[in-house]
Formats: C-alpha cells, structure tokens, sequence
C-alpha cells in the first residue's frame, strides 16, 4: 500500500490547507455550518452520495465500489472546545472563545483526503465505504444522533467494519499509533446529588436539619464505595467537580447539591455503580434524617476495540508505514469516545495518532483540550492513507471471505 501513502503525500499541501482553514473558524456542537461547507467543497466533483443530517450539520458520504462486496466505514469528528487559543500558531481560531483544541480539524482533512484517495481508486474498492462527518463529538452526542438517523445503513446494507482515528498534541510522540484490544476508552456519566434539608439560623443548627454536613458525608461515603465495593482490575473513576449549598455564613440552607463525573471500563462496572451510588447517597441522608435524591445522567459508553478489527487495523499499518509505528497500550484512556455508539453495533478499532511536533518532549507538550495544545500537520497524510488502506484492505479481505 506504498502506492496509497505516496498519494497521500502527494496533496499534503491540500490536506495542510483545508485543516488550517477549518482551524482558524472553529465551530462548537451540532450545528457546524461552516465546517459542514468546508468539507462539501472538499468532496465537490468525487463521485460520492451525499446526505446531510436532519438535526445536526453531518455529512455521510458513501463511495460505491467498481467490485461487489461489503460496507466499511470510516469516521471523523469536526467540532470544536469552547476554548479561548493560546497555541500561537499563524493560523490560530479567529472565533472568539472557540478552538479546535483536541485535533478534530485533522481528523476531517485526513478523512476528506481518504474520500479523495479512494474516489481515485473506485474501481478497485470491493464494496462500499460510507464517510462519516460527525459534529458534535465533545458533548452532545452526535455520534449518537448520526446512528440515529441512519448513518450505519446509508450504503444500503451495514458496514462489517468501522474505524476511526484520534490525534494526541501530547504523550504519543509524532508519529507513533497506539491503541489496544477490548476496552480503549472509559465510559463518562454524570451523577447529581441533591440532600433535603430545613433551614434555618446559622447559630441554632439543632433547630434545623443542615444538609452540609451530610453532603459531605456522602461524597467521602462515594470515595469509599469506589474503593470497597468494585474491582481494582476493573475501576471506577468517581470525581465530585461542583458543590453547592448555602447563600450566606450564618444561614443554613434547605438544600446541598453536587455534581461527578464517573468513569467505569465495562458495562458490568458501568451498571453497577448506578445502582450502587444512588443508594449510598440515599442510605447516608437517611442516617441523618434527611432525604436524597440522585440522578445518573448517561454520557458516552464504553469504546470497545474488538479484537479481530485491531490486529486487523495494525497489519495494515504495518504494511503502509512500517513494524516500528505502532505502540500496544497497556491501559485505556480515561477520556471519553461518542465512537463508542458506532462500536456497540459495528465491530471496529480506534486508534490514537501522535501529532506533537518533532522537537517537542511529548510528556511535557500541552495535552488535547489545552488552550496551548499543538497539532502537528505533518501527520496528515499518514493518517488519511490509513483511513484508505484500511477501507481497501478490509473490503478485499471480506471479499475473499
């Protein structure tokens, strides 16, 4: 597949043009207008079926193949962080409190270079790819949304596979893949905790019933959930960001509210703590007289590489670009995915991709979502030959099949 990747340096300069562009008009969520042309006017003239979402500014693109076979797909997310830059880049967002802080505006150049790669190639493709344009990765959803609305049959019949790649303006140095079999990504959920209380005066509490003191309680009663009742070898990530209660020094409040984000690495851990921190939180009050209510409200699922689909993905890196450019992590990250709802039904891979330049310390570099991150362009054409070879090669392998 040395072919692919000469073709891909080959418009590097295009690729490094429509990042920058994209870069320096960041858009955040669903609705990504600008984005959404930006990348219409990358794909203008390939002979592509384009659909755009109904709710949301997607772009599906799927390529039909000169040769029968099945459907792969390849997803790229396109929004932005509502980050002030401070990267100092020539090309740096010109939106005010708006930056593409975590490298989305690679991942849509590389994918609009593979769109244009493998529209070069049609007649040798064996099947269909369908192109997955998401907005809406950092929060809403609309990975979720985007399979809603049909992005998983817009060739007609279901991809067997689905890939995606993420880039790292740190910890990976430039160049290097890394990823891992089974749990990749954790789950992020949110927990809100409300304790009932009676107000009253500061200085009489026995004629109140103050709910501090139990909120507190239930936050340290959490911590020892975690630790206690789960597996070390399968963890859970429980931090409280936002506490609340009281408006004065001397007046005790009805109520004490606060906020975590918990993190879990299987489905099984995942349900087990939403049955079991409700109920600590319950249980807790309770020894105080008082009442709680808590609500888990769910965030991404847990983003699971199957195994076949990884050792698949890193033979074809292998191929393209050499043994020495792939790195088997040990753990997952314990950031969050929305690749995640295309995994639950489609078996795939997601796999990381360092961007932090060449003569910076990846371990000292600002890490995605800083407003000092820096992506290096130069791995554009590595990835979108990736994005490529792993469509090409997987529909001719399932074609063999």
């Amino acid at each position: 597949m040395s072919g692919v990747h000469d073709e891909a340096v080959a418009i590097a300069s295009e690729l490094t043009e429509l990042r920058r562009a994209i870069h320096a008009e960041p858009e955040i969520g669903l609705d990504l207008p600008g984005t959404q042309r930006k990348v219409l006017d990358a794909l203008a003239g390939l002979p592509l079926e384009i659909s755009l979402g109904q709710s949301l500014s997607s772009v599906t693109a799927v390529l039909r193949g000169g040769k029968p076979g099945k459907t792969v797909l390849l997803r790229a997310d396109m929004d932005a962080l509502p980050v002030t830059e401070r990267s100092g880049v020539p090309f740096a967002s010109r939106s005010d409190g708006a930056m593409h802080a975590c490298g989305h505006d690679l991942h849509t150049a590389m994918l609009c270079g593979a769109a244009r790669l493998l529209s070069a190639r049609a007649d040798e493709v064996a099947g269909n790819v369908i192109f997955m344009f998401q907005p809406g990765e950092e929060g809403p959803g609309g990975g979720r949304i985007m399979v809603a609305e049909g992005v998983l049959e817009a060739a007609g019949d279901r991809p067997v596979a689905a890939y995606a790649l993420h880039v790292a303006s740190g910890l990976l140095p430039f160049g290097l893949f890394a990823s891992r079999s089974g749990t990749v990504m954790a789950a992020a959920d949110t927990l809100h905790v409300t304790v009932h209380g009676r107000g009253g005066h500061g200085s009489q509490p026995h004629r109140a019933a103050d709910p501090v003191p139990a909120a507190c309680e239930i936050v340290l009663a959490l911590q020892t959930m975690v630790t206690r009742q789960f597996d070390v070898f399968d963890p859970v990530v429980l931090t409280v960001g936002t506490f609340h209660a009281g408006t004065a020094d001397n007046v005790i409040p009805d109520d004490a509210n606060f906020v975590a984000t918990v993190r879990t690495f299987s489905p099984e851990a995942r349900a087990a703590v939403q049955e079991a921190a409700p109920r600590v939180a319950a249980q807790v009050a309770a020894a105080h007289g008082l009442t709680a209510t808590a609500e888990f409200r769910d965030g991404y699922p847990v983003t699971i590489n199957d195994a076949t689909e990884l050792a698949f993905a890193q033979q074809a890196l292998a191929d393209l670009l050499g043994d020495d450019r792939y790195f088997a992590a040990p753990n997952p990250l314990t950031g969050s995915e929305d690749f995640s709802y295309v995994l639950e039904q489609v078996p795939g891979a997601f796999l990381m991709l360092g961007a932090c330049p060449p003569d910076t310390d990846p371990f000292a570099a600002p890490f995605n979502h800083s407003a000092e991150a820096v992506f290096d362009d130069a791995v554009l054409p590595d990835g979108t030959a990736l994005y490529a070879s792993l469509a090409l090669e997987r529909l001719a392998q399932a074609a063999e099949a």
